[in-house]
């Protein structure tokens, strides 16, 4: 996954009595955002066939796509074709660390890419405890090297506490961010998919 991309998490209650209205109707939408630039994808699963509780995901490639997409008066029309179809919504954006595991999902998935549409599983998250040991996998290392890197730095050790931690916290979180944990999660793929 991109640094720089932004994934858009929504939870819609739809009407159950208008599945199939809703259903052509999301499709429109993920069709129309398709054609803008930084695309990179989508995804909507319901529970069941009969569910009316529906999570949709889509990525941009970056804040300033997204943007466009979001304040197109093409979705502001095509969202106002939905008026009444969608009862409540919920949405957030992701990026960072949410964006190294997937949240755990189960059941089927339409996705939606420049390619067309696929139909397949949820992959379901890692277990806490594999996030858990992928992350100390990063970070020991990391923070390791970086302690023995400032130990001869002169007067970085009679620093109070308080501003060595803020110090190391300041360069390593994105050195983490960025590089480390994308590359820890992408080594251990195999491992945390079990």
């Amino acid at each position: 996954m991109s640094s720089d991309s932004i994934t858009v998490s929504i939870r819609r209650e739809v009407d159950p009595t208008r599945i199939a209205e809703t259903t052509e109707w999301v499709q429109r939408g993920v069709n129309k955002a398709n054609t803008y630039p930084g695309f990179l994808g989508s995804g909507w699963v319901r529970a069941g066939a009969d569910s009316h509780v529906w999570h949709m995901l889509y990525r941009f490639a970056d804040e300033d796509t997204l943007v466009a997409w979001e304040d197109s008066a093409e979705r502001a029309a095509w969202l106002a074709t939905g008026e009444g179809l969608v009862l409540s919504e919920r949405s957030r954006r992701r990026s960072g660390i949410e964006g190294w595991f997937d949240e755990p999902a189960t059941g089927s998935i339409t996705v939606q890419t420049a390619e067309g549409t696929a139909a397949g599983a949820i992959v379901k998250a890692p277990p806490r405890w594999k996030q858990a040991v992928s992350i100390w996998l990063g970070f020991f290392p990391v923070n390791l090297v970086f302690t023995y890197a400032m130990s001869p730095v002169p007067g970085f050790n009679e620093l109070p506490i308080w501003l060595r931690v803020l110090a190391t916290t300041l360069v390593l979180t994105p050195i983490m961010t960025y590089w480390v944990l994308p590359w820890v999660t992408r080594a251990l793929r195999r491992w945390l998919a079990r």
